[in-house]
């Protein structure tokens, strides 16, 4: 069993830029078949945008997806971890942050992939997945 998030994480990452359009990331997020684009400037994380994030950031606000750019919908001070932590930590703060992926970077902050709660499912026992699952799946607030 792999101990370490980089032996389980997904290491081919497609990311967007944030001066793209939100109907560019939508079509990248089709042709994918993926929810969530990590927002690169370069080799510089600066957030993290998903389908939802396009529809009550921005459709649902009335903006026109054709116009309105990736960074004016996105999520800003995004979580991570490291290549080299070790996957109960990873698990620990997937559950207390509540969320289902999670970028991953190297010593130097560069990216280098993502990791998500079904790819650590086989790595560690089905009563932790279904702890982290039970707490990333608490109801939040309404906005």
């Amino acid at each position: 069993m792999a101990r370490i998030i980089r032996e389980v994480m997904s290491s081919d990452v497609e990311v967007i830029n944030p001066n793209d359009t939100l109907r560019d990331a939508a079509e990248k997020m089709r042709s994918l078949n993926v929810g969530p684009l990590p927002v690169c400037d370069g080799q510089r994380i600066l957030g993290m945008i998903t389908d939802r994030d396009i529809v009550v950031r921005a459709i649902a606000l009335g903006r026109d997806p054709n116009t309105t750019q990736v960074a004016d919908a996105m999520s800003s001070g995004i979580e991570y971890c490291f290549d080299d932590d070790d996957v109960d930590s990873v698990l620990r703060n997937m559950k207390v942050k509540q969320i289902r992926r999670m970028i991953v970077v190297d010593r130097n902050k560069k990216l280098v992939g993502i990791v998500a709660l079904g790819d650590l499912s086989g790595e560690v026992s089905e009563q932790k997945v279904g702890e982290t699952l039970e707490g990333i799946s608490e109801p939040s607030s309404p906005i």
